[in-house]
């Protein structure tokens, strides 16, 4: 049986309305793929408290949590992996990418440009679907 792993993503927009985008590293699973930054949630968190802590060590910034952008299953050769990622806006602190190879703020209409990992791309689909209501509204 594959191992499953609950995973929280933070979907980071600044005020140019553009994403933050993490590429991971040579030495992670899925190398130099993109992601959205976040990680595993421990026992007994919730969602909210696991993505703060999670960007705190991986990035070095607070952040306020808001709301649920999408949340995917997706199953890999070795793992599955249940992927639910959250608006999110940085509250106080430095970006440092302490785990990453890369950081880097992309905008709506250029995050297809990235090779992202596979479970983060339904994420990516939904992102789209809402700029472009708010772009109507």
């Amino acid at each position: 049986m594959k191992k499953h792993i609950n995973v929280v993503a933070a979907v980071i927009n600044n005020d140019q309305n553009e994403i933050l985008c993490a590429l991971r590293s040579s030495v992670m699973a899925l190398p130099n793929l993109w992601e959205f930054p976040g990680g595993k949630i421990e026992e007994g968190e919730s969602h909210e408290i696991a993505l703060v802590r999670e960007i705190q060590e991986e990035l070095g910034v607070h952040i306020k949590v808001g709301d649920k952008v999408e949340d995917t299953y997706y199953e890999y050769d070795t793992f599955t992996i249940q992927l639910t990622s959250y608006l999110a806006r940085i509250t106080a602190g430095d970006l440092k990418a302490t785990e990453h190879a890369e950081l880097k703020w992309v905008t709506i209409n250029h995050l297809d440009e990235l090779n992202w990992a596979p479970a983060d791309i339904p994420a990516v689909e939904e992102l789209k679907k809402l700029f472009e209501v708010k772009k109507v509204l």
